[in-house]
């Protein structure tokens, strides 16, 4: 399908910093979308025994959603990507992203294992 949205990290642009809440800006039409695709790319020096993400999405402080990912064993010295596909809700039951606009926060951990490696939150805007 079409790309709409790519969010590139660089520079001081780092989402994986916890001391800040980011925003980003997605195009209102991907809550028309049956599935998004994400790719998300990883360098480690370390080696990671159960590399794994814990996603959360708030809108106006509640917990919406979770989802819960295992990516595995991670090799030290290795650039890795991981791809998923997530489903959408029936159509009769998204929220309008006029409501959204703003009031959704989506909490990324990463952990190997137990140990958290980093956490992050992103503020959403539909435009």
């Amino acid at each position: 399908g079409k790309q709409w949205y790519q969010r590139r990290v660089r520079g001081d642009d780092d989402l994986s910093s916890s001391d800040a809440e980011h925003e980003a800006r997605v195009p209102k039409k991907i809550l028309k979308c049956k599935s998004v695709a994400r790719e998300i790319n990883f360098s480690s020096e370390l080696e990671m025994k159960r590399f794994r993400l814990e996603q959360r999405v708030y809108f106006k402080g509640e917990c919406l959603e979770e989802w819960f990912f295992e990516f595995g064993y991670v090799i030290p010295g290795s650039t890795n990507t991981w791809q998923n596909v997530i489903e959408a809700a029936a159509s009769d039951q998204m929220i309008p992203s006029s409501v959204l606009n703003g009031n959704v926060v989506i909490e990324n951990a990463f952990f190997d294992g137990n140990d958290e490696i980093s956490r992050s939150k992103v503020r959403l805007f539909y435009v």
